[in-house]
């Protein structure tokens, strides 16, 4: 099983439960004995401690190579924490590992991981799926699909239907430059971006489809 319960589930009623989790390595605090491990996916951040007592030897040596988003998945036995965090959701416990299988290693990432990272806009797009994994942005697109959603759902409600109309279509004069696309079946002919869209409302309308709704892309 990949995981049975994601980063930001485990609370104070899992303590004693065996569980396993998957995740990126947020950062690891390494006292010689003993090691914490922040695992952390889209939900959540879950500690982790590898105890050289509780703990088999041989996992405890490859939690040791553990690196910053080392892609991991774990197995152990969830337990109270000692020093507990308010500011966490899974601040109560932390899991004790007793299985560990290093997914996929990672090179050092060229900008820290963090809500505010230390790296320049113009590295963080070169590196967008990196940048995505940081609560800022992921957050912003949780938003962004709870508020087309909440469209979605309001207009059906009262009767409206969502229709895609064509992104590309023949030329049409208008006093706008056009931005054309090449035809790959065509030679030498193209395609563009609507600068009408009221074409297409109209066909609709006429179609009997009085009551539509679009939510447009921006290009």
């Amino acid at each position: 099983m990949y995981r049975t319960h994601n980063n930001g589930a485990l609370r104070a009623e899992h303590i004693n439960e065996t569980v396993t989790l998957a995740g990126w390595v947020q950062k690891t605090r390494d006292k010689g004995f003993m090691i914490w491990v922040d695992l952390r996916d889209r939900y959540g951040i879950t500690q982790l401690i590898f105890d050289e007592e509780r703990t088999p030897k041989d996992v405890m040596d490859l939690a040791k190579t553990l690196g910053r988003e080392f892609v991991i998945q774990v197995t152990g036995k969830v337990i109270e924490r000692e020093s507990k965090n308010p500011k966490m959701p899974t601040g109560d416990v932390e899991l004790l590992v007793e299985q560990l299988e290093i997914l996929n290693q990672a090179k050092t990432p060229p900008f820290t991981i963090e809500d505010a990272t230390d790296g320049g806009e113009d590295l963080r797009m070169k590196y967008r799926y990196l940048d995505i994994r940081r609560n800022p942005v992921k957050e912003k697109l949780i938003f962004r699909h709870k508020v087309s959603i909440a469209v979605r759902n309001y207009l059906s409600d009262k009767g409206f239907i969502e229709v895609e109309t064509p992104y590309l279509i023949k030329s049409t004069p208008e006093g706008a430059r056009d931005f054309v696309v090449p035809s790959r079946m065509n030679e030498g002919q193209f395609y563009a971006l609507p600068q009408s869209p009221q074409t297409f409302k109209q066909l609709l309308m006429v179609g009997g489809m009085d009551k539509y709704f679009q939510i447009v892309k921006c290009f």
